[in-house]
């Protein structure tokens, strides 16, 4: 299996420092997140169909030099499937995809993970053109401090606040309820079952023990809509909850009420579930990228809509009538677990000493 080499190829509006600055960031994740060394294998698939996804396949290439490289689009699914199980236990596959790699109806990553691989997966790459695939190189940077300090920090009060509250650009959400376990996506795998996921990372989350102790209001200055894609209204619109649900909104486009009324018409009510507290220090409110999925991580507090969430069991939710999922990201002035301010000025308060 031999693939063209691209250390000559261009990058198209992916500057050359930028492609160094990936080779850069993936030597750390590399070394320090997934912990892959010489003496396991590593294999990684990937595409040419945009700069981004050529750009990351030339930084892994340079890290690991000995890894076999296949062009998922120049080979049979049968030969990529042969080179998966080929691998053994706690091997690397790393997949850079520009959309997201269809194997029939292998699920890549979960099938992977049940061979004990370890999983370096960018998906969705292709829309992020120009100067959003240099905001994601970027968010590939790993502060180990960082993210494992403050990452846990963060869940140690999250796991023994009473309450919490979201300050958003004049309106609050109460969240007069303690909370679930909350779980983290920090790049420390340790003591889990799997080691890697979606990239890039930076993420805590929860969501209410009690979602209908859930009211008050939000602004959502971005919203994923039916595309998958980052809409962002002109104006901030503002949602009125009662009891877990969105009873109302004020400033909200057609765009918006369309994705309302999708989930009533599936689910009867729209549900307020996860509590997401975004750490990756790339993203900001001017600072976006189109994916929903890689946008998810911006540093500040992150809600969904909808009934599903897999992660959180509750009585009377069942995963068969739960459909809906959709990130919303709040304007975010302050956060508050009991009475510990834990978010201001756009950046986490606590410390990894805590």
């Amino acid at each position: 299996m031999t693939s063209p080499d691209l250390t000559a190829a261009p990058w198209g509006e992916i500057p050359a420092h930028a492609v160094d600055a990936a080779a850069a960031h993936l030597h750390d994740v590399l070394a320090t997140v997934v912990e892959h060394g010489p003496a396991q294998r590593a294999l990684v698939v990937y595409d040419c169909r945009c700069d981004l996804a050529r750009a990351l396949t030339e930084g892994y290439r340079r890290n690991l030099p000995d890894a076999v490289f296949i062009d998922f689009d120049t080979v049979a699914a049968d030969e990529v499937l042969a080179a998966f199980k080929g691998m053994a236990a706690h091997d690397l596959v790393v997949l850079i995809q520009s959309t997201n790699f269809r194997l029939e109806a292998f699920r890549i990553r979960v099938e992977l993970f049940k061979l004990g691989l370890k999983v370096i997966e960018h998906v969705h790459l292709s829309r992020m053109p120009g100067a959003q695939g240099e905001h994601y190189i970027e968010s590939l940077a790993y502060d180990s401090a960082y993210y494992r300090g403050v990452g846990k920090a963060l869940k140690r009060r999250i796991d023994a606040a009473s309450c919490g509250v979201v300050h958003s650009g004049g309106e609050t959400l109460v969240f007069a309820s303690p909370f679930e376990p909350a779980k983290l996506n920090v790049g420390d795998y340790s003591g889990m079952n799997n080691v890697g996921g979606q990239f890039p990372i930076g993420e805590v989350f929860t969501e209410a023990q009690d979602l209908e102790a859930v009211n008050g209001r939000v602004r959502v200055h971005v919203f994923g809509d039916t595309s998958y894609m980052v809409n962002r209204p002109e104006t901030p619109i503002t949602l009125v909850i009662e009891r877990g649900r969105v009873v109302d909104t004020v400033d909200t486009t057609p765009e918006f009420a369309r994705l309302l009324e999708i989930i009533r018409a599936d689910e009867g009510e729209v549900w307020v579930r996860e509590l997401g507290f975004g750490m990756n220090r790339a993203f900001t409110r001017e600072r976006r990228v189109n994916d929903i999925g890689t946008y998810e991580r911006m540093c500040g507090i992150h809600l969904s809509l909808g009934a599903k969430h897999g992660v959180y069991p509750k009585p009377g939710f069942k995963r068969k009538d739960a459909r809906y999922h959709v990130d919303i990201f709040a304007v975010t002035e302050a956060v508050y677990l009991d009475q510990e301010l834990v978010y201001k000025d756009g950046a986490w308060q606590v410390g990894p000493e805590a």
